[in-house]
Order: structure tokens, then sequence, then C-alpha cells
């Protein structure tokens, strides 16, 4: 354990190393580990919180805790979501709506100082940011950590700079300024080469990079299809009135059980017009034109309406506290 980590937190943080979604062959034995991890953080941890982006797997993450804390009579923690400023608007309707309906306490993390320059300039995505006009903290950041030589950044997120400021320091800062000690994130195995060594416990505590934290990650053993499975088959059936407890699989969002709306399903609309993963608005594309579950997900790649799909610029960001 860290010096600089609390000593009460006692987790096998070897959970998990060597296992693939193989080593959990039914959806049933996915679901139990995700229980069993969801209630080992929730219970081990003094103040931890639920990444959440509005997307399937951090949706899926989110549902288990409810559940989980639901039946051990456990807190559900708040959520936090990073506001990069790139968000579809689609986005930001799905995380206010279903936080209100699952009365949810949202921490939302920003990056203020980059926002706000970016206000005050007019600045469209893609336009520069001067480095030497943000504050000492980004800049320490940018040329201290990130060790970027240049004198100014494009305003995108899917770039080396912009996704540290926007995403991984709005994190950082937010995971220091309400003292939390465990995330709780939907990554899974199969999505990314650099989240494939991942245990169900993973430390993060080094000062120098992030807060000390730990993260705690109930969904590894999923794969993209699997994650629908659980919910068209568990989540929705058991959230969604009016929905067939056995489980259906629309075929189109006017394909729905008789009094069931696209707006009372937990999912976002956007997996519905074809979206697989959920990024930037001006950097993601619909990778089909189907909707995201009943696309080829075995024969393509999930994150290739992404324009970042860079395994070692991945490498790079999650060294430094990147989920």
């Amino acid at each position: 354990m860290s010096e600089n980590f609390p000593d009460y937190v006692d987790v096998d943080y070897e959970d998990g190393d060597g296992e693939d979604p193989e080593d959990y062959p039914q959806i049933q034995d996915k679901i139990e580990k995700a229980i069993e991890v969801t209630r080992e953080g929730l219970e081990a941890y003094e103040n931890p919180a639920v990444m959440w982006t509005g997307g399937k797997d951090s949706t899926l993450t989110l549902y288990f805790i409810k559940e989980v804390a639901d039946r051990f009579d456990l807190e559900v923690p708040p959520a936090v979501f990073i506001d990069h400023y790139q968000h579809f608007d689609e986005i930001h309707d799905f995380v206010d709506h279903w936080a209100d309906e699952w009365d949810l306490e949202v921490i939302y993390a920003r990056n203020e100082d980059v926002g706000e320059y970016v206000d005050e300039h007019g600045l469209e995505p893609g336009d520069d940011i001067e480095i030497d006009e943000l504050s000492e903290h980004n800049q320490h950041h940018v040329e201290n950590i990130l060790e970027y030589e240049e004198d100014e950044f494009p305003f995108l997120l899917d770039t080396y700079v912009g996704n540290h400021l926007l995403k991984t320091v709005a994190l950082n800062d937010a995971l220091e300024e309400h003292d939390i000690d465990g995330v709780i994130s939907g990554v899974r195995w199969d999505e990314q080469e650099a989240r494939a060594d991942e245990t169900f416990f993973s430390p993060r505590h080094d000062p120098d990079i992030y807060p000390p934290h730990d993260r705690i990650q109930p969904i590894l053993q999923f794969d993209e299809a699997a994650v629908w499975d659980a919910f068209w088959n568990f989540v929705v059936p058991d959230t969604v009135e009016n929905f067939p407890e056995e489980g259906y699989v629309p075929e189109a969002d006017d394909d729905l059980p008789e009094g069931v709306e696209q707006a009372d399903i937990p999912i976002s609309p956007k997996y519905f017009a074809g979206f697989r993963s959920l990024g930037s608005e001006v950097s993601t594309e619909k990778s089909d034109e189907d909707p995201a579950w009943l696309q080829d997900l075995e024969g393509t790649t999930e994150r290739a309406g992404r324009a970042q799909d860079k395994e070692d610029l991945m490498e790079r960001l999650r060294d430094l506290g990147y989920m």
C-alpha cells in the first residue's frame, strides 16, 4: 500500500490479473462478478464516485451501483461527468434527464480555465489556444508533464494536449476537490489494447501524477455484445415500465413495446442512431445506419467512428490519469 493512500482500503489489486472476457463465459457469470466488485467498491472506500459519460458502459456500471446499493443498504455515490465542451447536445440531455430520474448527485468536472479562454476568444473546435495565456496550473501540465514544446495547441478533444487538459486535468482536479478515494469506471478489457491488462481494483497512488486513488472496474469482463445483452435482457426490463420482463431487442427506435418510448429507456439516443462509441461531436461519426447493438460487433471495430483510436496515445494518456 502506498504511503500516500489511506490504509483503511484493503482490496486485492491482483483480482482479474491475466483474465479476459472468456473467463466469464455466460452473461450471468459476468453479472455476478460485476455485483461482487461493485459491492466491495462501495464498502471499501469512504468517498467513492462513479465515472459517467452517458455512454453504454458507464451507464451499465451505474445500474449495477444502484442495484447493489439498494440490495445491500449502501449509499449511491456521486457521478462525475467530465464536461469537455465538445459533447453532443444529446449526451448532456441524456445525463440531465437520467440524473433527475435516478436522483443522482452529479459532479461536473471541467477545465474552466480552458473553457473561459475559449468563450472569451470565441473559439471553435480546431482553433488554436495560446499556452502562455492559460493558468499556471495548465501551463505546468502542458510544459512540464506533457513536455509539449509548441506555443499553442488546437482546441480539439482528440489530441494529446487537448485530451489531457480537457479530460484528465479536469478529472484529477475534481478528485482532489472532492477527496475521492475510489473511482468506479466502466472500462472493459476488450475495448482497447491499453486496457487489456487492467485488474478489477487498480491503484493510482503516485501524487506527482494524480490525487492518489483506486480505480474500481466492475465490467472489465464484459465485451461489447455482452453489454447490449445485459441492457436489453436485464437493465431495461428491470427499470422501464411496460417493457417485457423476458427482454426484447428492438430493431429501431420505432420498434419498441407498446407503451414504451425511446426517452423511457436509459440508453443514449445516439446508439439508436447508429453510433457505437461516443466521443466528441466534432470527431465522432456513426458507424452504420443500424442501431449499435445490431451492427457487426465481432467483425468491425467498436471505436471506428472516432478520430482518436491511437493505442500509443491512449497508453500515454492513461499513464497520466486518463480513464
